[in-house]
């Protein structure tokens, strides 16, 4: 049983080593590797069959890096096709594009790679050149007939580049027909994403393209949300367009106050000279609306608190506990040597690499709740918010009196936005560790952030 141990570890050194030589470019180590692991399928196939636990082999490896000869000699040479997707059902090219490798991404469209395959998510090359604000990339793409306007889980390219504050990108977009008013399911369009930005360059843009000032999602008009930033430039641009000043959100609040809850004094004055008064509010000044809605936040977060503490007493506390395996010396050992490899590629930000290691040493050592909870933070860094959770709250099963377990779940929750429910993990957090600052202050952030429209924080690229 050793020996078989052992020699999958081997085996899986050897697959972690060849796609770390896809990574790196060392195409002579990939070469040589490749016809060690070959067991008779051919070259080609054994590349292909070569995968992390993501599903991504060399070639999405070598794309993600910017390493053109490594694709040439997979591509022209193993004839591996150029659109192979990963779990996530993204392309080599989408890799390539999001790191904002442009010739690799260029390299790829020129044989072959289809701009308009969508990954799980609905993304292409085309929302992550937008996103980082790639121009180049973005103008080639743009020849090859891609919809300008595609959806995805987070909204088409112009609304990527607008939640990006990319200027360019926004203007380009916008010269190729991009639609200024286009909406995600939740309705949030291109000037919301750059109001949440902060972006006057992009926002000024788009109203010059014809953007709906006065749309609304989730209640909050773009002047709901510039006023909850305190963003003075921005407040004048949309006032100046015809934002309305007297439109109320789903809170019953008009900018004004949105801006007084949150002490945006500037904010405040700029607005109080157009927006009618509100009879709640007695004294109907700058001061006198200050100090009215600062008071009013206050008691709303006392509440808020109350009221999650009784969620949290409410839960069932003795929930059975699961079988935990034994875990025989030898294989801990493994574990602790495949952690330290996690831990070091983490130090040199590949958290691909890092996520793969983590999961050998969990393949040891299921029981090690610290592997689960440093694999959930890779998976954080990277953006995979559900495999994140997942980690999390396996880890909080086999840690149940962690903080940082708790901790870990409220920011995959808040990652996917789900914003009350991260308040209540980093809040039971609060609960077993009171004088943890990190928790505090995450748990006061993700309440303050469940005050805001879903969706209007810039799409994650």
């Amino acid at each position: 049983m050793a020996t078989d141990a052992s020699d999958a570890l081997a085996v899986r050194e050897k697959v972690q080593t060849f796609l770390n030589s896809a990574r790196t470019g060392n195409l002579d180590l990939l070469k040589k590797l490749a016809q060690e692991l070959d067991d008779g399928k051919g070259l080609a196939q054994t590349v292909v069959d070569v995968k992390d636990a993501n599903k991504r082999g060399a070639l999405h490896f070598a794309a993600r890096e910017g390493q053109i000869e490594v694709c040439k000699y997979l591509i022209e040479e193993l004839k591996i096709d150029v659109n192979i997707k990963d779990e996530d059902g993204e392309t080599p090219l989408t890799h390539a594009a999001r790191q904002g490798h442009t010739a690799t991404a260029k390299y790829l469209l020129d044989n072959g790679a289809d701009p308009s395959l969508t990954s799980e998510l609905g993304t292409t090359a085309l929302h992550h050149a937008a996103g980082i604000g790639d121009i180049e990339l973005l103008k080639f793409l743009l020849t090859k007939s891609v919809n300008v306007d595609l959806q995805s889980d987070a909204g088409t390219p112009l609304i990527w580049a607008a939640g990006h504050a990319q200027q360019d990108a926004v203007k380009l977009l916008l010269e190729h027909n991009a639609n200024p008013n286009v909406k995600t399911e939740d309705d949030v369009t291109p000037l919301l994403s750059a109001v949440a930005a902060g972006s006057l360059a992009c926002v000024d843009l788009l109203i010059e393209a014809g953007s709906d000032v006065n749309v609304s999602a989730g209640g909050a008009t773009p002047l709901h949300i510039a006023a909850d930033s305190g963003s003075a430039e921005i407040i004048k641009s949309l006032l100046q367009a015809g934002a309305d000043p007297n439109a109320f959100d789903e809170d019953g609040l008009k900018p004004i106050q949105v801006a007084a809850a949150r002490g945006n004094r500037m904010a405040v004055e700029i607005l109080f000279p157009v927006s009618l008064q509100v009879p709640d509010v007695r004294d109907w000044s700058i001061d006198g609306i200050l100090q009215h809605m600062q008071q009013c936040e206050t008691g709303r977060l006392e509440d808020e608190n109350k009221r999650l503490e009784e969620s949290n007493k409410l839960k069932d506390i003795s929930s059975p506990k699961k079988d935990i395996p034994e875990v025989t010396a030898e294989a801990k050992k493994k574990a602790a040597e495949a952690k330290a490899r996690g831990h070091e590629a983490f130090k040199r930000k590949d958290y691909m690499t890092a996520i793969d290691a983590y999961t050998q040493a969990i393949d040891f050592d299921p029981t090690d709740g610290t592997l689960l909870s440093n694999r959930s933070v890779c998976w954080i860094r990277i953006g995979q918010a559900d495999h994140a959770l997942d980690d999390a709250k396996a880890c909080k099963a086999l840690r149940p009196d962690w903080p940082k377990a708790c901790y870990r779940e409220g920011a995959a929750l808040r990652l996917m936005q789900k914003y009350e429910e991260a308040a209540n993990a980093f809040y039971e957090g609060v609960t077993l560790d009171p004088e943890n600052m990190e928790l505090v202050t995450a748990f006061k952030e993700a309440v303050e952030a469940g005050r805001k429209f879903h969706g209007t924080q810039p799409p994650k690229s």
